[in-house]
């Protein structure tokens, strides 16, 4: 009898939007971690603070409060929430320490409804929202389900090619004219493959995006696993069965039946909504390389929201994600003048994804935001003219007080690397005071469009 009352409770939930899962993704360094503190922090403040005026629910006093609460997927790691809270409340604040791996926290958030309906039932509602971090590095794996291993190689091994860089001569050179059949058993195969994943992990560091596999740069429990242990190969001739080589073709059909596959299935296609963080700015001032490779990515991960009929995303899975946002992230990093052109410019780079997406009936938008300011903003008087300034603490601990420059209001041309005198610069938290809500910039927009049609 109690089996069959919880299971009509659960049912009343779903039917009365008591439940929510939102999958926060981005590639590294885009701010997953800072995101889900602020938001969480947000949501914490409501009953004590005014601190979210665009979230309709809070704005019209409905939000009663919020608390966390122990998450229901006791398989994932449970979000570092208290860690985060650790890191910006030192005497010299820092960042929190990003995740390496999927993460989960629970919040429920008790309000009282606008809508007839819900208030014939009740006088208060509460909704439980699922917070799920995970890297938008893996998500470039999805295009790999659609190649063997050979078709992969020979992508790759293209792309490796543009890239003028000695580390990627070197291995190019070394990979791919080594005797691997010379030896019994799979030592030079792993060597390589490490030595893959180190180059890798230094192309990302130098800016690049597109990284596959995505699991070999962040590869959480699979760590060191003979399953993230291949590399791009063109077989000369058809390799024999039990021969070296022949592992770096079954660890790849490996990866995208245990790795990418699983993935999809258990997390990607049980979000009921997504934002993708994308950090627009740092390429812009890594150069031209750095932004043209992060368009290629952002095409890349878009392919994961895809969901026409004859998508392999649907295909494959069955994804219910009814709501995709873009969020520009670090808009504390520019002054506000430059918004707009903010949210222009990533506008202009899922252009391509926005068609196929709203045809599916799945509601888009694109903003730009800070999770956590570290700047204030103002103006300075310069021979007579007010001119628009950003003041802030930069992560080597001085005080700076700088105007960034333009941002592209569209995709930058060939001209604009050449003139262009963009100057972001990193910045530290501020310090935190106590008892109050983290410092946003447009936090409320961002959680009225993921949260506010539930709340009513």
């Amino acid at each position: 009898m109690n089996r069959i009352t919880n299971e009509a409770k659960q049912l009343l939930n779903r039917g009365l939007d008591a439940h929510l899962r939102i999958g926060v993704t981005g590639l590294s360094r885009a701010g997953k971690t800072a995101f889900i503190t602020s938001f969480v922090d947000q949501l914490l403040h409501t009953s004590t603070h005014d601190n979210l005026p665009l979230l309709a629910a809070q704005r019209d006093a409905r939000v009663l409060g919020a608390r966390r609460v122990p998450q229901k997927n006791l398989l994932t790691p449970r979000f570092n929430l208290d860690g985060s809270y650790e890191s910006l409340t030192l005497e010299t604040p820092q960042w929190p320490t990003p995740t390496r791996d999927v993460s989960e926290i629970r919040i429920a958030i008790k309000y009282k409804p606008s809508s007839k309906a819900r208030k014939l039932l009740s006088r208060h509602a509460t909704l439980y929202v699922d917070l799920v971090d995970y890297p938008g590095e893996w998500l470039l794996d999805l295009p790999m389900l659609e190649m063997d291993f050979q078709a992969w190689s020979e992508q790759q091994l293209l792309r490796l090619q543009q890239i003028d860089l000695p580390d990627v001569e070197t291995w190019l050179a070394r990979s791919q004219h080594l005797d691997y059949d010379e030896f019994n058993d799979d030592k030079l195969i792993n060597e390589v493959a490490a030595q893959y994943t180190k180059l890798l992990l230094d192309l990302k560091s130098k800016g690049y995006q597109l990284i596959q596999p995505g699991r070999f740069v962040l590869p959480g429990e699979l760590a060191d696993a003979p399953v993230v242990l291949f590399f791009p190969y063109i077989f000369k001739d058809k390799p024999t069965k039990g021969s070296a080589i022949n592992l770096l073709s079954k660890r790849y059909k490996e990866y995208q039946q245990q790795v990418i596959k699983p993935f999809y299935r258990h997390y990607f296609s049980s979000f009921d909504r997504q934002i993708l963080l994308v950090d627009v700015l740092t390429p812009l001032n890594q150069g031209e390389h750095a932004f043209s490779d992060m368009q290629v990515a952002l095409t890349e991960i878009m392919k994961s929201f895809s969901y026409g009929k004859n998508s392999l995303i649907r295909r494959l899975f069955s994804p219910r994600t009814d709501k995709l946002l873009f969020a520009a992230t670090k808009a504390d990093h520019i002054t506000p003048d430059q918004h707009s052109n903010l949210n222009l410019l990533l506008r202009h780079l899922v252009q391509p994804i926005w068609q196929h997406v709203s045809f599916e009936s799945v509601s888009m938008e694109c903003m730009p935001f800070a999770s956590i300011k570290s700047t204030d903003a103002g103006f300075v008087d310069q021979k007579g003219n007010s001119i628009a300034v950003i003041n802030g603490t930069t992560i080597e601990g001085n005080t700076l007080t700088l105007y960034p420059g333009e941002v592209p209001a569209t995709l930058p041309k060939a001209d604009f690397w050449d003139k262009q005198g963009f100057d972001f610069v990193s910045f530290r938290p501020q310090n935190y005071v106590e008892a109050t809500p983290l410092p946003h910039i447009g936090m409320d927009k961002v959680m009225q469009f993921l949260l506010g049609d539930k709340l009513r």
